[in-house]
């Protein structure tokens, strides 16, 4: 018979890694932007995944012990992810270029279902009104649209996406 902990151990492990992949396929790249939904889902989730991570351990012993897992496991990864470029860029996607020097790039918009009212939002709130002011605007890992101004003096900007996208590829 394994050890209980032991056990938890293994079990933790496995439903963090379940759900790295899970986050990676199904492409949620915007868990800074959660709406009702994605609360929801998460809520169930966790809720769903809990007795498959510590069984029939409800001690405080055990919960700390799964938790204690979680957490290791998230910096050895954050830590491959910094140390490794194949790694990191396997775990989460790249900056996407929406604009450069003023010319939108539908093919990328399009794919990332970013509508043109989004991005003008993401300008408006920066004091950018027209797209040949904007020198570079990405979608930058995290979900967020970064803008850089070509008026004036440079000037960067940062613009939180309400709406989630999904994309084939997606990012933990």
């Amino acid at each position: 018979m394994i050890d209980p902990y032991l056990d938890i151990i293994i079990r933790s492990a496995a439903v963090y890694f379940f759900m790295v992949i899970a986050l990676r396929i199904f492409g949620k790249k915007e868990l800074s932007q959660l709406n009702t939904a994605d609360v929801i889902l998460i809520l169930l989730i966790s809720n769903s995944v809990q007795n498959a991570m510590v069984g029939n351990n409800t001690t405080l012993w055990g919960g700390l012990a799964a938790a204690s897992v979680l957490f290791f496991i998230n910096f050895i990864l954050k830590k491959l992810m910094f140390k490794n470029k194949k790694f990191s860029d396997l775990m989460q996607e790249k900056p996407e270029i929406l604009v450069h020097n003023g010319t939108l790039d539908f093919k990328i918009l399009s794919k990332l279902n970013i509508t043109s009212d989004e991005l003008k939002e993401a300008m408006r709130e920066h004091g950018i009104e027209y797209f040949k002011d904007v020198k570079l605007a990405m979608l930058e890992i995290d979900g967020n649209i970064s803008i850089i101004s070509g008026v004036e003096n440079l000037k960067q900007t940062y613009h939180r996406r309400k709406h989630a996208h999904k994309s084939l590829s997606g990012s933990i």
